[in-house]
């Protein structure tokens, strides 16, 4: 796949292999069982329409995507970054319905991803937890307990100081981040008075086994905020150019 962009129309095409599939369709002539291929080259239909223009390839920029819809979602509005290797543009993905293809535009803007909650894996844990100490159970005050300790290590975690882990999610606004060292310590330390003895010397490992990939990480989800840079009235006079900004939040 390839991404085109027309300098002069700012417009943008995804090449892909599939530009050049046929459509179907019923003549009104005969049977609606008959289907008519039509032949087709979105392509090429691009370049008519911008002949005498200024093309260029855009790269896309590897972990820009963000959207506030699921990934298996098919109607949304998606962003993400490309550049030409002098600038970087934001590119708008989206279409209204699922008959539509989907369209491509430059946006006048950036966007930005802002925290708005950070939880911790509780049903997740306590099901571990159980799953894992069926010789030697905790106790359901045990349980709450740390469950309730790991809260309070999430609360006071600095989210832009942890390690994002490749978890799997389905959907881009929910990214998993593993604890640091000094939340780890913080959290063996506190354990001692919840557990004792062999009891806290299992719950030690139970740390260490799912710190990195586990139970244990920690779900952050994000707004995305689109800052939009319009053209103001001064644009239609070339000496003249101005801008104004403005904050737009997806929810």
């Amino acid at each position: 796949m390839k991404l085109i962009r027309c300098t002069n129309c700012d417009e943008v095409f995804l090449q892909t292999p599939y530009d050049q599939w046929p459509e179907y369709e019923t003549p009104s002539d005969v049977s609606s069982e008959v289907l008519r291929a039509v032949e087709k080259d979105d392509f090429q239909t691009f370049l008519r329409n911008h002949r005498g223009h200024l093309i260029e390839d855009l790269r896309v920029l590897e972990d820009s995507y963000v959207s506030d819809k699921p990934y298996s979602e098919p109607v949304k509005a998606s962003y993400f970054r490309a550049s030409n290797g002098k600038e970087t543009f934001v590119i708008k993905k989206s279409r209204h319905n699922i008959s539509e293809p989907l369209k491509y535009e430059v946006i006048a803007g950036d966007y930005s991803l802002r925290c708005v909650s950070i939880e911790v894996q509780s049903k997740e844990i306590e099901k571990q937890l159980k799953a894992e100490f069926v010789e030697a159970p905790c106790s359901e005050r045990e349980v709450e307990d740390f469950i309730e300790l790991f809260r309070r290590v999430a609360r006071i975690a600095d989210i832009r100081k942890l390690d994002r882990v490749a978890e799997d999610s389905t959907h881009p606004l929910e990214i998993y981040y593993k604890l640091d060292d000094t939340s780890l310590i913080y959290l063996h330390r506190n354990c001692r008075r919840i557990f004792k003895d062999k009891q806290h010397s299992r719950i030690a490992d139970f740390i260490e086994r799912h710190k990195e990939d586990g139970v244990l990480l920690l779900k952050a989800t994000y707004q995305i905020q689109i800052t939009q840079m319009a053209r103001s009235r001064e644009d239609s006079i070339p000496s003249s150019v101005g801008f104004r900004r403005k904050k737009l939040a997806v929810q």
